[in-house]
């Protein structure tokens, strides 16, 4: 009896043969079932979100290429306009030297102009200033001769050479002054 009451305790736990088999049809009949319906859809709904998963990183990939190949075009562009910008600024300092330098010598050619013209001014008038000098001294002179000699010259060539003198020695006195 010991043994039967301990295996009707152990029968407890255990079911009966028949259970075990009918619940082994069910269990392969529920595995037939999720394995030809269920598991198709799952396993079409876990592809589509790997391909909407690798779509997306390879859209990634792209836009990341294409921003990387933008970027660098972007600072192509940028050295090349800075070069540019550079190119500008040394034409523009040269151009400005070289409008400088022709302003200079346009400057300089216009005084040297000027003095020249200001020094030919300066001769004619101390031309002009000496040929009217002459002719006073020698009104002058041919006056005081005149009165010195108590007589009128009406000799052309006497009263000429007598003017030419007293002119020269006019000259001879005023360089002399000058020269001290």
């Amino acid at each position: 009896m010991a043994y039967a009451a301990e295996t009707n305790k152990l029968a407890l736990f255990l079911p009966e043969p028949y259970d075990v088999i009918w619940s082994l049809v069910i269990l392969v009949v529920l595995a037939a079932f999720f394995y030809k319906f269920v598991m198709p859809k799952f396993q079409a709904i876990l592809d589509e979100r790997a391909e909407k998963i690798e779509g997306g990183m390879s859209k990634a990939a792209n836009v990341q290429r294409e921003a990387d190949e933008l970027k660098s075009q972007m600072e192509e562009e940028l050295a090349q306009a800075q070069a540019d910008a550079a190119k500008t600024r040394e034409q523009a300092r040269a151009q400005a030297s070289k409008i400088v330098d022709e302003a200079r010598q346009r400057a300089e050619k216009d005084a040297a102009k000027i003095i020249s013209e200001a020094q030919y001014s300066i001769e004619a008038q101390h031309k002009h200033a000496m040929s009217s000098l002459q002719g006073e001294v020698s009104v002058l002179a041919a006056a005081l001769a005149g009165k010195i000699l108590a007589s009128k010259l009406d000799d052309d060539t006497v009263g000429s050479k007598i003017i030419d003198h007293v002119i020269d020695e006019v000259g001879d006195v005023k360089s002399s002054g000058q020269n001290r």
